[in-house]
């Protein structure tokens, strides 16, 4: 994996993978950028989000768990004067006929091999999980 980020202008950054993507992040007008896109940090968040999402997702192809919908949400929190993120809630719904244990085993399996997430575990980032099975 490659990465490599262009400042633009201001703190406004376009940041590629190497490959054909490529996303422009920037800080809010606040803190002196113009909100062209989300922080680094809150791309870090988003990432985590979609890699659930994504893992889960292959988790239950893998174990030909039907997946109607999908959710994930990340709240995460970065409190008053500390460096970065040290905690965050992960809160996930599917729709899905499965049995509820096999989707929960699917869960388990998901937060214990997402990448980005074991990155946050690795950061000593507090993470809470909710799986919220809907059929």
């Amino acid at each position: 994996m490659k990465s490599r980020a262009v400042l633009v202008d201001g703190f406004w950054i376009v940041v590629d993978n190497g490959r054909k993507h490529s996303v422009a992040i920037d800080l809010p007008e606040s803190l002196g950028g113009t909100d062209k896109g989300p922080t680094a940090l809150e791309l870090a968040v988003m990432g985590l989000a979609g890699c659930v999402a994504t893992i889960f997702k292959l988790v239950c192809n893998k174990m030909r768990i039907p997946v109607e919908s999908l959710e994930v949400v990340v709240e995460a929190e970065k409190p008053e004067g500390a460096s970065t993120v040290e905690k965050a809630k992960i809160v996930a719904k599917v729709k899905t006929s499965a049995n509820e244990a096999a989707v929960k085993r699917a869960w388990n399996t998901t937060m214990e091999t997402c990448p980005v997430g074991v990155l946050f575990k690795r950061a000593n980032v507090e993470l809470k999980e909710e799986l919220e099975i809907v059929k």
